[in-house]
């Protein structure tokens, strides 16, 4: 396996991942009541491909992706919010190595180490990156942009802990465990 940041595997789940993150964007999504603040399943998803491909690939498919969702879909992209993503991303594939599901392994360790990841990767993106960005890029009022990404961030929270462990656990168990190969008779 070619061990590059840049490998075909890595170049294909990127493409894919940035498709399937902008869908589940507009179509996973659940309205929150807060003007333009979502709860979204693309954040699980987000996860677990910063989880299988490392950072690099997380930070592309959180920038990519959300970058393609809102120029598809509303015509242009909010690069506070983009950008914040693409931290996300990053910052949750920084423990791809210590979270092994490729492994096989889905303990309580790797969850814990997970969603320690995740809830720091979330408020950095959306209780400072998104809203600090929205301030200075688009003259947004604070207290707006604020409440709009403690309201994202910690839907995102909840729905990466729920979804993004479920996924993750069944991810492994699909793999096999190191070592658990036996020589049957």
């Amino acid at each position: 396996m070619n061990n590059s940041k840049f490998s075909i595997r890595t170049i294909v789940a990127i493409g894919i991942g940035s498709a399937v993150f902008m869908i589940l964007g507009r179509f996973g999504s659940i309205p929150s009541g807060i003007p333009n603040t979502n709860i979204e399943t693309s954040y699980a998803y987000l996860a677990l491909m910063s989880i299988l491909y490392g950072p690099l690939a997380g930070f592309l498919i959180g920038l990519i992706g959300h970058g393609l969702k809102d120029l598809v879909f509303y015509g242009m992209p909010w690069f506070s919010w983009v950008i914040s993503s693409s931290v996300m991303g990053l910052i949750i594939g920084l423990v791809c190595k210590k979270v092994k599901v490729n492994d096989g392994k889905f303990g309580k360790k790797q969850i814990i180490i997970f969603n320690l990841t995740q809830i720091i990767a979330n408020i950095i993106a959306w209780f400072v990156v998104a809203p600090t960005l929205d301030i200075f890029i688009y003259a947004e009022p604070a207290d707006k942009v604020f409440i709009q990404g403690a309201i994202g961030g910690t839907s995102n929270i909840i729905t990466v802990a729920i979804l993004g462990t479920l996924i993750l656990s069944t991810y492994s168990k699909t793999k096999i465990k190191t070592g658990s190969l036996r020589i049957e008779e």
